[in-house]
């Protein structure tokens, strides 16, 4: 699944009048290239959401014949879902796998994803979060076996769950989300929250309590691209 109903509005004015899926790099749209980047290691069935200029993007899938692989729309034009609730509302997609594939679409790296399949497979985890040592706002906190244990805002000093502190923390590893996930399709019956929420919390919700580990991709390209000089970039690391 690729998440691609955001609403980009850090990448104005483009997204004034488009999807930021939709923002081109050398000649290919975000969602074209993500949707190549999974074709790489042989997935051709993907679902896409939608929301901001959902028609914009519905057109360019109907338009390139998916780019080579079978697209679904998830429609959320009603309401922004955000990374949590999309996925609730396409749980039905994946009634017949074990695990899947869940990215964003304004992210564009090199990483690994048959290594991160495979560690997903090999561990037996709910779900394997792609992540790497680099500067953020935000990280995840993993313990010394790289499973999930919490969550801190760098700006704000804010913790999830809240008894985690400085103090009790010294010893977790924080790593910088990168919006790549394997997910065992048991986590979508555990998703308690409804309407709008993020993955992110999901995953805190159930980290007490179930194994979600930590994939290491530092040194890989990685690349959010999420501003107007993001793009500018984007085109001299992406052919």
């Amino acid at each position: 699944m690729i998440l691609a109903a955001g609403l980009g509005t850090r990448l104005k004015p483009f997204t004034d009048k488009h999807p930021k899926a939709l923002a081109m790099v050398n000649g290919k749209s975000l969602l074209q290239r993500n949707i190549e980047y999974l074709q790489k290691i042989g997935i051709t069935e993907v679902l896409v959401n939608v929301h901001h200029f959902a028609d914009q993007i519905v057109d360019a899938v109907t338009n390139s014949n998916g780019w080579g692989s079978t697209v679904t729309i998830s429609d959320e034009t009603d309401a922004v879902l955000e990374t949590g609730g999309g996925l609730k509302k396409a749980a039905w997609y994946f009634g017949n796998e074990t695990s899947f594939l869940l990215i964003n679409a304004d992210i564009l790296t090199n990483l690994n994803l048959d290594a991160l399949v495979a560690q997903h497979t090999n561990t037996g985890a709910l779900a394997t979060l792609a992540v790497s040592i680099r500067e953020s706002s935000r990280y995840f906190l993993f313990d010394e076996a790289g499973k999930l244990c919490g969550w801190k805002n760098q700006n704000t000093g804010e913790y999830k769950p809240v008894h985690l502190n400085d103090s009790n923390t010294e010893h977790l590893q924080a790593k910088a989300f990168s919006g790549i996930q394997v997910i065992d399709t048991k986590l979508l019956t555990l998703m308690q929250r409804e309407g709008k929420f993020s993955m992110v919390d999901v995953y805190l919700d159930l980290c007490a309590t179930h194994t979600i580990l930590a994939y290491d991709h530092t040194g890989a390209t990685l690349l959010d691209v999420g501003k107007p000089e993001s793009l500018a970039l984007a085109a001299t690391l992406f052919e």
